[in-house]
């Protein structure tokens, strides 16, 4: 019989597991198991205890903040009440004070005091635009190989996506966003929810691409870094 919501055993991996790939690194937007910052998942009667690393060192203290707290929320929403549990991120300059500060539930301007410059939603407000416009644009991409003009991108609405996973991703997105999702709603919008005016889409398909550049191109630099920093080469990141 499989185990109840709020009781932690064997068959609590693969749920956990699932909650942890749900939690994406704010900057790159992917999936912490999939980047491999998964290091380690012990799971025991009554206790789920979560490894987490990153690239390097000295990565943000904020961007780690968000990916350990997000973490703890994600098993605990899995789990339910009732468990214990520990996201520890590990090799970092800040392990213990981030740590402590996600275990108290202090926040992080509790956590890092005056250091902190405010609480992080409008940090990840801001990290959401850039990864929206990036999914967007893997959606231009995938309709102009169909055989959509450019020029014809502002005519869509949301029932005319493909099915598919980055429609799915877009649209939670834009969901997270408050971008209405509704199927007669644009489809090219800026981060705003503004439909973009027919001069404008162009120059918005160029910045679009070089968003979706620059954060898989850094995607790929954490992945190296974090290879060469535990000698994962020609192996498996996630050890989870």
């Amino acid at each position: 019989m499989p185990d109840r919501p709020g009781q932690a055993g064997a068959v609590e991996r693969e749920r956990v597991l699932e909650a942890l790939s749900t939690v994406r690194d704010p900057e790159l937007d992917e999936p912490i198991t999939t980047l491999g910052f998964v290091e380690g998942l012990e799971i025991g009667p009554g206790v789920v205890r979560a490894r987490l690393r990153l690239p390097t060192f000295f990565c943000a203290p904020n961007f780690a903040f968000l990916m350990v707290a997000d973490a703890r929320a994600a098993v605990r929403k899995a789990v339910g009440d009732g468990v214990e549990i520990h996201v520890r991120l590990v090799d970092h300059s800040n392990s213990d004070e981030i740590n402590d500060g996600v275990e108290q539930g202090g926040g992080f301007e509790g956590t890092f005091g005056d250091e902190a410059g405010g609480e992080l939603e409008e940090l990840r407000v801001l990290f959401w635009g850039k990864s929206f416009v990036m999914r967007q644009e893997r959606l231009c991409r995938r309709l102009m190989a169909a055989g959509v003009r450019a020029q014809d991108l502002r005519a869509l609405t949301l029932a005319d996506l493909p099915e598919g996973e980055d429609a799915r991703r877009y649209l939670a997105r834009r969901a997270e966003l408050g971008i209405d999702t509704s199927d007669t709603a644009p489809f090219l919008v800026d981060t705003a929810g503004r439909p973009l005016p027919p001069e404008s889409t162009a120059r918005h398909l160029r910045f679009a691409r070089t968003v979706r550049v620059s954060i898989e191109g850094n995607a790929e630099f954490c992945r190296g870094l974090l290879e060469t920093r535990y000698g994962l080469q020609g192996q498996e990141a996630t050890t989870a």
